[in-house]
Formats: structure tokens, C-alpha cells, sequence
């Protein structure tokens, strides 16, 4: 890579850190495995820079693929005991923060393939179009992944029952 591609790259990674972090909390509901997943697709999209024509849908793809792959290793389930306290949420006093956390909360319990649907199309602002070219699906998969993921979030708005400041499962497919 020339050192003008170099500068480039520098750029953007720095411009877009940020926005590829939240996109990837989102899709896998945990800072660290959001990191890893940022950290993964920089990586990737170095390597890649000269031959990319568009580096942010090119980088929003690779970090919510990086992101689901992170939650599906087998390592990540493992958790201590002690870790649950700290996924909870402290009680805020505004609103705003609490709606934040319910919808964070039960968007974590959305299947991950359509939760990466639901991030891309609504907090990415990308287009059905974009999301299936970026995900490597069909348009009518990702038309029925982001149908039935809404369901999937209302339902686990909807539980309103939490069970120790958590949402239940979802109990459905992908």
C-alpha cells in the first residue's frame, strides 16, 4: 500500500471508529466482542483498502459478520457467575436511558441474523437493497430476516415481564 492509500485508511478508520463500534455493540450486544469485531474488519479493510470502492459498506458488512461470528464461538458463552451483575443496568432517572437499555435489551434477544437485518436497516440507514449485497443474501431474505426480526422485538418489548432485570429468551428460529 502506497502512502497515500495509508493516509486514507488512517482517515477513515479514525472518522468512522465510532460509528463501526455502536453498529457492532448493536449486533452483538457486548462491548468487548465490539471491539474485536472493529478490530477484525480494520484489519480485513487494510488489507483490502486499494481495491475497495466503498470502504463503509465494505467495513458495516465485515463488522456485523465479524460481530456475529464473535457471539457464536464457543468460548464467549462461558461466563462467570459474577458477570451477570455487571450486564445490568443501573436504575437512571431519566427516561430516555431507561427506554435506551429495554430496547438494547430485548434487541439482544432478537436471533443474530436478523438482528444484523434490524441494525443495518434502521440504525445504519442502509437501504434492503445494500443490506443483502452487504450480507451476501437475497432481497427477500432480507425483507422476511427483518419482518420476522421486528416480531421478534416486539414480542420482547411487549414480555414485559423481565426476570432479574433481564429480558426472557426468544424462543424462535433464525
Amino acid at each position: 500500500m502506497n502512502a497515500s492509500d495509508e493516509e486514507q485508511f488512517r482517515e477513515y478508520a479514525a472518522a468512522r471508529m465510532d460509528d463501526l463500534r455502536s453498529l457492532a455493540f448493536l449486533t452483538c450486544g457486548d462491548w468487548q466482542a465490539a471491539e474485536d469485531a472493529v478490530s477484525t474488519a480494520l484489519t480485513k479493510l487494510y488489507v483490502r483498502w486499494p481495491k475497495v470502492t466503498v470502504p463503509h459498506r465494505y467495513a458495516c458488512r465485515v463488522v456485523v459478520n465479524a460481530a456475529i461470528d464473535e457471539k457464536r464461538r464457543p468460548w464467549r458463552r462461558e461466563r462467570a457467575t459474577h458477570d451477570d451483575a455487571l450486564d445490568r443496568a443501573t436504575p437512571d432517572a431519566t427516561d430516555t436511558v431507561g427506554e435506551r437499555d429495554r430496547l438494547r435489551r430485548a434487541l439482544r434477544q432478537v436471533p443474530a441474523g436478523q438482528r444484523a437485518v434490524i441494525v443495518l436497516r434502521y440504525y445504519g440507514d442502509f437501504t434492503v437493497d445494500e443490506i443483502a449485497d452487504m450480507l451476501g443474501r437475497s432481497v427477500g431474505t432480507v425483507k422476511s430476516q427483518t419482518s420476522r426480526g421486528l416480531a421478534a422485538l416486539r414480542r420482547a418489548l411487549e414480555q414485559g415481564g423481565e426476570r432479574d432485570g433481564e429480558l426472557a429468551p426468544a424462543t424462535h428460529g433464525r
